[in-house]
C-alpha cells in the first residue's frame, strides 16, 4: 500500500508531467485561459491516461518485449517485438481519445467547441505518450502499479493546468506591462510554478 501511494503523490507532485519534464505545454499553454475549458481538458487528459497506461503495460510485457510470447508456446522466447512499441502505443491513445472526443461532443457541446482542435490533438500529446514511455523505463512490477501511476500523472497534469488557467484568470484584472501580456506572462508563471513544485522533489514516502 506504501509503495502505491508513493507512485501516486510522485506522479502528481515530484514527477510532474508539466513541470518535471515540460511535456504537453503546447495544450497546457493555449487551453489554461480558462478554469471550466481547462478542467475539461484535464479530466479528458486522466481518463486517457489511466485508461492506455494498464493496456500499453500489459501489451509490453505480454506482446511487445523480448520472450514476452513465451505464455504462448516456449518457441516464442526469443521473439522481440518491442520495435513497434511507439507504434502501438500511440494506436492505443489515438483509439482513446477518439472515444473521449465522441463522448465530449455528446455530453458537452460547448466544452467541445472550447477545447476546438486540442481534444483530437491529445492523440499526439507527449505528456499521455510521455507516461507510457515512462511506464517502460520504471518498469512496474503489476499492471496495477502502471494504473496508480497514469492516474496520477493524469491528476498532476490537470492540477497544474487548471492552477495555471485560475491564475490568468486574475491576471485579466491587473495591470501587466503590454509587452509581456499573453503568452509572455504565461511562460513567466509557468517557470515559477515550475519551481514550487521543485520543492516537492524532497518528500520521502
Amino acid at each position: 500500500m506504501q509503495e502505491i501511494l508513493s507512485v501516486f503523490v510522485r506522479s502528481i507532485f515530484v514527477d510532474n508531467m508539466i513541470f518535471a519534464y515540460f511535456l504537453g505545454m503546447c495544450s497546457f499553454l493555449a487551453v489554461s485561459k480558462n478554469v471550466k475549458t481547462a478542467m475539461g481538458l484535464g479530466i479528458a487528459v486522466i481518463f486517457v491516461l489511466t485508461c492506455t497506461l494498464p493496456i500499453n503495460y500489459l501489451l509490453e510485457n505480454y506482446v511487445l518485449k523480448e520472450g514476452a510470447l513465451v505464455w504462448i508456446s516456449p518457441e516464442f522466447a526469443g521473439v522481440d517485438l518491442s520495435f513497434l512499441g511507439l507504434i502501438i502505443f500511440i494506436a492505443v491513445i489515438a483509439s482513446f481519445v477518439q472515444l473521449v472526443e465522441m463522448l465530449v461532443e455528446k455530453i458537452s457541446p460547448s466544452l467541445y467547441a472550447s477545447l476546438g482542435i486540442f481534444l483530437p490533438l491529445m492523440a499526439v500529446n507527449c505528456a499521455i505518450l510521455g507516461g507510457s514511455l515512462f511506464m517502460q523505463q520504471k518498469d512496474f512490477p503489476n499492471v496495477g502499479m502502471a494504473t496508480v501511476y497514469g492516474l496520477g500523472s493524469g491528476v498532476g497534469w490537470l492540477l497544474a493546468i487548471v492552477g495555471m488557467a485560475a491564475i490568468r484568470e486574475k491576471l485579466e484584472y491587473s495591470d501587466i506591462p503590454k509587452p509581456l501580456r499573453g503568452l509572455g506572462m504565461a511562460f513567466i508563471i509557468t517557470a515559477l510554478m515550475g519551481i514550487g513544485f521543485m520543492s516537492f522533489s524532497g518528500i520521502k514516502i
